[in-house]
């Protein structure tokens, strides 16, 4: 069974939040003792970060479901419930998060240490102690705790090496990678051998430390989906060099020619800016090739060892070059604001939904069965603008408006 997974889906639910409770004073000596109803704790955030001790999504294939533990309840004597800790999910370095049905990126953590807020926690309800006022001495209602965010999300990864080997099945690239590297991927002498990416930290005496990724072999169309195409090309795009080898076995099905030509289409067919990368193209399985088989080029063998150093102090050139030239690329994180202003839309014909997250979240907190807590909403509502938004919307009387969980027929002499 493959250990490596670099696709998966997700589900995160954060933790929701603790109610709070309504309580008075019971005291001998306090002769009017007033609202004491503590808050809720909040409910525990979520965030993926990135962690370069995670080398892939293995442990989110069976097992995709996360979640965050809930703020505890509030309590009398103003005594407020226990917020709940956030979860920390760990994903390898190069994961990309996105909308589980779409294209849309939403954080890019390409660093060990990036992190990013995945669902949030619900927000704590407010004891009655909080409702206190000269118009409100006794309030007899308090709110419950806000639900925390949930959603599905897709996570891709895509390694991130210095070095992509590109090359046919059976062109020599894991033989070369375990030739170089402590990475031993298993080899044997039929297509498709390696299945999965391996990734090699190169440490050679005079050579920059660099880390290469032994991509599977790509076939004609792969950038078409044939084969595992986009699978295998999307760990080609983060690096930084490219080397090509081109298979010079008597075994090949394929000239050298017809491999780099196939090869480099591939490559511009799934992403053209592939091709503007530094590269180096070789001619591996020397020890293999047709005496007298023509090659302009490198050449290398990666059983014998014959042109392995060369090639490695050609790369450690292009390396020191791309890293002395390569711009710092902050974390890439979408943020997307809540639209100002309350929004009032029309979904049936005589009912209309008001979209806003706080007061979604008002109406959702609250008691709607006690007539003091609708007291307070319907002036909570009218200070923060609700009824202009209604007129502005030309909500007619009788209509029906729902705000979060809260449905009230309009009245406008109200």
């Amino acid at each position: 069974m493959s250990s490596f997974v670099d696709e998966c889906g997700i589900n995160v639910s954060a933790g929701n939040g603790g109610a709070g409770v309504v309580s008075f004073r019971r005291e001998a000596h306090v002769s009017r003792g007033g609202p004491d109803g503590g808050d809720g704790g909040d409910g525990g955030n979520i965030w993926i970060e990135a962690d370069h001790n995670v080398a892939s999504l293995l442990a989110f294939r069976d097992h995709p479901h996360r979640r965050a533990k809930n703020g505890t309840h509030g309590s009398g004597a103003k005594r407020h419930g226990r917020s709940a800790d956030e979860l920390i999910i760990k994903v390898p370095e190069g994961t990309t998060v996105y909308e589980l049905e779409g294209d849309q990126v939403l954080a890019d953590l390409s660093q060990n240490g990036d992190r990013w807020l995945a669902a949030r926690g619900g927000r704590g309800g407010r004891g009655n102690a909080r409702f206190l006022s000269n118009k409100r001495r006794a309030p007899t209602f308090a709110e419950q705790g806000e639900e925390g965010e949930e959603k599905w999300l897709r996570m891709e990864l895509r390694l991130l090496a210095d070095v992509a080997l590109v090359g046919f099945p059976n062109s020599g690239k894991s033989t070369f990678i375990s030739k170089i590297s402590a990475a031993k991927p298993r080899i044997a002498d039929y297509p498709f051998t390696t299945l999965e990416p391996n990734l090699g930290v190169v440490q050679t005496p005079g050579v920059p430390e660099f880390t290469v990724a032994d991509i599977p072999g790509l076939i004609e169309g792969a950038s078409e989906g044939k084969g595992l195409g986009h699978q295998f090309l999307r760990h080609i795009e983060r690096a930084s060099i490219l080397l090509i080898l081109l298979d010079l076995s008597q075994t090949s099905e394929f000239s050298p020619e017809r491999q780099k030509a196939v090869l480099e289409n591939e490559l511009s067919s799934y992403r053209p800016e592939l091709l503007s990368r530094p590269r180096l193209v070789v001619g591996s399985r020397s020890d293999m090739s047709v005496e007298g088989s023509k090659f302009d080029g490198q050449k290398i063998s990666s059983i014998t060892g014959v042109g392995v150093k060369e090639v490695l102090y050609q790369i450690a050139g292009l390396i020191e070059e791309v890293r002395l030239n390569k711009p710092v690329n902050p974390t890439r994180i979408l943020h997307q604001p809540e639209p100002e202003g309350i929004r009032v839309e029309r979904v049936a014909e005589t009912q209309w939904e008001i979209k806003d997250r706080e007061l979604i979240r008002i109406a959702n907190l609250n008691d709607l069965s006690n007539p003091d807590a609708l007291a307070y909403l319907q002036d909570r509502f009218k200070n923060m603008g609700v009824d202009r938004a209604l007129i502005r919307a030309k909500v007619k009387k009788g209509e029906i408006v729902k705000i979060g969980k809260l449905e009230f027929e309009y009245d406008e002499d109200e």
